[in-house]
């Protein structure tokens, strides 16, 4: 992790890279998916994708009746095999294809509790929306936890609640990519609160990395609006993973996986169907938009503060 500003002027991504996002179908078999998953990342890395990203529960439907069975034990790291067969399919995918990979998410449980007084009911249980993130050697650089989680009640259209299942995660997540500089990780409804992003950016990042899956109703009212405007505010590029849409399932995912630039143009942008989408990205882009638009020499910080200088949280506490 690291957390210190890039000097204004700096490339912060260091190298022209390719990104690719993959709008996967999933379905309700979890190797099948996870077979799946591998297939198509060896097709973006032979595309020349770097940096690959997966999308929200890419090994599994998503939907709080499926978190629990799907869950995987991810602590202490690494887990074996057994424990989560995702981690480690994940790990070979990085390092068989040399890229960054941005795993999407997984639903996580937390290692259970050993006292006299505990319970193995289902209660009990704490269960994450996971993303993990792979080095071209197959390490992982870094989880996090999804930090909003996505209860919402628009009438008449859609009723989710995340909490019902699942924990939030506690932190700001930030992953150094050594040849190429900083980015951001974080997963769906993450994307609506503005203050990861702006934490992110201020600290260095050349990109902000979302594996989301919104629906059929907040889809097109905010999915390609959300990404342009954490671009736009903060003058980094932003890519948001969707899975494919299915209408088999009971969650409906919106698609349209993109890649906007710093001056919040969209450079792709799929359509609902599975599909990879590649985008070659430059700091230099970052650069021009933050000259011709000085925004970063023109806060009034004697105004209103720095979020980012805050008592801000990069590490989640450690599992008792």
């Amino acid at each position: 992790m690291a957390t210190s500003a890039a000097a204004p002027g700096a490339l912060l991504l260091k190298k022209p890279v390719k990104i690719a996002c993959i709008q996967l179908a999933s379905g309700a078999d979890k190797a099948a998916n996870l077979a799946h998953a591998r297939a198509k990342v060896q097709e973006a890395a032979s595309a020349g994708a770097k940096i690959v990203v997966l999308p929200e529960c890419f090994n599994s439907p998503y939907g709080c009746d499926f978190f629990p069975s799907y869950a995987e034990t991810l602590l202490p790291s690494p887990p074996t095999a057994e424990q989560s067969p995702s981690f480690h399919a994940l790990s070979a995918m990085a390092r068989d294809n040399n890229i960054y990979l941005v795993g999407g998410s997984i639903p996580e449980q937390a290692p259970s509790k050993t006292s006299s007084s505990s319970s193995s009911s289902e209660a009990n249980k704490t269960y994450y929306n996971t993303s993990l993130t792979f080095s071209p050697t197959g390490t992982l650089l870094a989880s996090h936890r999804k930090v909003h989680l996505f209860d919402i009640d628009i009438p008449g259209k859609i009723k989710f609640k995340e909490s019902d299942v699942l924990s939030p995660g506690n932190k700001v997540t930030i992953v150094t990519l050594p040849e190429y500089g900083k980015i951001a990780v974080a997963i769906c409804y993450d994307i609506r609160f503005p203050e990861l992003a702006m934490i992110a950016a201020r600290r260095g990042c050349f990109a902000l990395i979302y594996p989301g899956a919104f629906n059929t109703t907040t889809g097109p009212l905010h999915w390609r609006l959300q990404g342009q405007a954490r671009a736009m505010d903060n003058q980094i590029f932003v890519a948001l993973c969707s899975p494919a849409r299915d209408l088999s399932a009971g969650y409906h995912a919106w698609g349209h996986s993109l890649v906007v630039d710093p001056m919040a143009q969209v450079l792709v942008e799929a359509e609902e169907s599975e599909t990879i989408v590649y985008a070659e990205i430059d700091g230099e882009r970052i650069e021009e938009a933050r000259k011709g638009i000085p925004l970063r020499d023109q806060r009034r910080f004697d105004v209103y503060p720095d979020v980012s200088q805050g008592p801000v949280k990069f590490e989640e506490e450690e599992e008792e």
